[in-house]
């Protein structure tokens, strides 16, 4: 596909495959992101679900967390799924600053249960879309508080699922689980939004 945009995945620990399958059938490329000079190369980038504090770990090791941070104030998209919400908080309900802080938003680990209380259910799109979307939540975190410039994409049972915040997306549950490309469209939608200015800043 000529001009499809490059969306890297973090390829540290995690859904890495099942989201470059769904980035491949949105005909976009995806890349598997490990080194942090790999970062300038992309068009977006995914934190995919997984052990937050794992990833965060092994990205302190590869010199990836202030390169991620660097390249979202130079206006890189970046989507967080599960664990990636969390490291994209600003803020953490158990006390913690968030690693990235990229949204502003408060959330707490686990917050929906155990790996053993892993559950489906149908989420609400609040703007995205007027079609309900079957979500699939495993250990999933809640978002407790947003900020006044945080918008709400979705809920399930009143809370915030789905939400962005300039070019940032991030979502509870793991959209790349699913068959439904919906969320992950809505992702290269921000991105192409987004692209004019990414080059600007990068010079």
């Amino acid at each position: 596909m000529p001009d499809a945009p490059t969306i890297g995945i973090l390829a540290l620990q995690g859904s890495v495959r099942e989201h470059q399958r769904a980035i491949r059938r949105c005909g976009a490329v995806p890349a598997l992101v490990k080194q942090a000079e790999e970062i300038a190369l992309l068009d977006g980038l995914i934190i995919p679900g997984g052990e937050s504090t794992t990833i965060a770990k092994l990205m302190s090791q590869a010199g990836l967390t202030e390169t991620i941070k660097q390249a979202a104030e130079d206006g890189l998209a970046i989507f967080g799924t599960c664990a990636g919400l969390i490291l994209m908080a600003r803020e953490i309900a158990e006390g913690e600053q968030g690693l990235l802080g990229l949204i502003d938003i408060k959330a707490r680990r686990n917050a929906y249960g155990s790996q053993a209380e892993s559950f489906e259910a149908d989420i609400a799109f609040d703007s995205l879309s007027s079609k309900k979307y079957r979500a699939i939540f495993i250990r999933a975190p809640l978002v407790e508080a947003t900020g006044s410039s945080v918008t709400v994409l979705a809920s399930y049972q009143g809370k915030p699922v789905l939400l962005e915040e300039r070019q940032f997306l991030v979502s509870c549950f793991h959209p790349e689980l699913t068959d439904d490309l919906e969320i992950h469209r809505h992702f290269l939608k921000m991105i192409e939004k987004n692209k004019g200015q990414v080059k600007q800043k990068r010079g």
